[in-house]
């Protein structure tokens, strides 16, 4: 039976490349699949990875059908067999039911990434239907690492090296960016709930009053 499945995870966790892979070994067996992205860190219509690979995709902007665009293609002569969706969570509540009429009404599998919370921690629109809607949710295996070495739970948005909690839901940027830049961090629970991001902690180790005291 084909499924809407929601790979989710923080960022720098691998779902890019995972749904890379996915294709990849789809399209080795001969299968056809359309994907979609939105807000990519390369640029409109592309899914890039981390680990340098980068490949064509349908650009899921606001307001598109979904669900119509492969009606459309289908009608067309056009052939798919399989459906992937990456950054799942800045697509809107009305695209994640299309994902799941694609399911349904054209026996295909969908498979969405994304990102489940934002870095307020608050679910992104698209990440909660998808959570609402899915036939199987998968957390991915990959584990980013908090920069104390703990598993990272979090994502943080960072301006000129500092953590902020205010802002548009939606900034494109990504990990390891200059710090004068609006960058993103991963995080465990208590570094977020404390601010403590990587460069703070830096900081606060060449902080005056985290030096030895001269003996009288």
């Amino acid at each position: 039976m084909p499924e809407l499945v929601f790979f989710s995870g923080t960022m720098d966790c691998g779902k890019s490349t995972l749904a890379l892979q996915i294709g990849h070994n789809r399209s080795a067996r001969g299968l056809q699949g359309v994907i979609f992205t939105r807000d990519d860190r390369a640029g409109e219509g592309k899914i890039s990875s981390r680990l340098g690979l980068v490949t064509e995709a349908v650009e899921a902007a606001e307001g598109m059908d979904l669900y119509a665009y492969l009606v459309e293609l289908l009608s067309k002569g056009g052939k798919a067999d399989y459906v992937i969706v990456d950054e799942a969570q800045f697509l809107a509540p009305e695209q994640i039911d299309q994902l799941a009429r694609i399911v349904d009404d054209l026996d295909m599998d969908v498979f969405a990434f994304g990102i489940t919370t934002d870095f307020r921690t608050k679910l992104f629109p698209g990440s909660q239907r998808l959570i609402e809607l899915a036939d199987r949710i998968e957390q991915l295996q990959v584990e980013a690492l908090c920069w104390c070495g703990a598993r990272a739970t979090h994502n943080a948005r960072t301006v000129g090296g500092e953590m902020v909690v205010e802002g548009e839901q939606v900034v494109v940027g990504d990990v390891n960016q200059p710090s004068a830049e609006v960058g993103y961090e991963v995080l465990c629970r208590r570094h977020h709930r404390r601010q403590m991001t990587s460069a703070a902690s830096r900081a606060g180790s060449l902080s005056p009053d985290v030096l030895p005291v001269t003996p009288v």
